[in-house]
């Protein structure tokens, strides 16, 4: 699944090949795509024909296209285009003359620039993802709904439910603090949790971790300021470097706009690497293997030196 890093390298590569220019045309080849739009296909169209995107912006893995009817009217948006890309969603920047992928569902056409393809398509082979056209609502803090270009303090409504991500410039740390006390959780069911942290996924849930030292289990009633500190600084780097390596990437379902793969899979510490000794450990001269446990249905992977379990672990 892509995770955040994903996401916000995909967004980049819209706002560059996207970001001011006005959907021509629209075609739905597969409505399920689109079903998150419960007024159907032509009221999709009728509500793209003729607008043009003002921004990319994203928070957690939700990215969304304000929409304006007039570009050069300085009125607030109160529409947006939002994309999940689920499991296996694609959103790809091509030029119509290239050959339509096997699980295309959605493509947009563009007005002409010199410079850029003419079309966006939503690609998706596990049909988990989706686009739909939903109202914008005030941010609840009064600040940008995400990161994205033009800082404006609006949010999908059905976005606004989930928290800031750690990457994001107006992401409060105290406030994710004293949640965490109040919760009575483990840490690692918290960093998943999106109402209070969003865009930490699994992967880099167990890279944060295990680069902070901490056990999945730790409960988080008993966190301290510092270790608050700790783990969002660790999930920062490991989510930073990820971007810069384009995003963790395993098999051929997530590409960025131009259809290439990250990178970052063959940097992870933690995530999948069952069986293997610690890299920290081993470059201590310390012999420590990497352990593989099931965690609400999905894999935790962990040292068992560096992460010891805690006596009253939240499991």
């Amino acid at each position: 699944m892509p995770e955040l890093p994903e996401v916000e390298v995909v967004r980049r590569g819209l706002e560059r090949w996207i970001a001011g220019r006005t959907i021509t045309s629209v075609a739905v080849p597969d409505p399920r795509s689109i079903r998150r739009h419960a007024l159907g296909v032509e009221d999709f169209r009728g509500n793209l024909l003729g607008t043009t995107v003002l921004d990319v912006v994203r928070r957690g893995k939700f990215l969304w296209f304000p929409l304006s009817d007039d570009p050069s009217s300085t009125a607030v948006p109160h529409t947006a285009l939002v994309a999940h890309l689920g499991m296996s969603g694609q959103l790809l920047v091509e030029s119509r003359e290239q050959p339509h992928e096997k699980h295309l569902k959605v493509r947009l056409s563009f007005s002409l620039r010199p410079d850029a393809p003419e079309e966006l398509r939503f690609v998706d082979q596990r049909i988990f993802g989706g686009l739909f056209v939903t109202s914008l609502i005030p941010t609840s803090d009064g600040l940008p709904g995400g990161s994205g270009e033009s800082g404006l303090a609006l949010i999908p409504a059905e976005a606004a439910h989930i928290g800031r991500d750690p990457l994001d410039p107006d992401f409060d740390l105290e406030a994710l603090h004293q949640k965490f006390r109040a919760r009575k959780t483990g840490l690692k069911r918290a960093l998943l949790d999106q109402s209070l942290v969003s865009g930490i996924g699994n992967i880099y849930a167990d890279e944060a971790l295990w680069a902070a030292k901490m056990h999945y289990a730790r409960p988080t009633e008993t966190m301290r300021r510092p270790d608050t500190e700790r783990i969002i600084h660790a999930a920062r780097e490991v989510m930073t470097r990820a971007l810069d390596a384009g995003g963790t990437s395993f098999d051929s379902l997530y590409v960025n706009v131009n259809g290439a793969s990250g990178y970052f899979a063959r940097s992870l510490n933690a995530y999948g690497r069952e069986g293997k000794s610690c890299y920290r450990c081993a470059e201590l001269g310390l012999t420590s293997i990497i352990g593989r446990e099931t965690f609400m249905n999905r894999s935790s992977y962990r040292c068992p030196f560096c992460q010891p379990k805690p006596r009253n672990a939240r499991l």
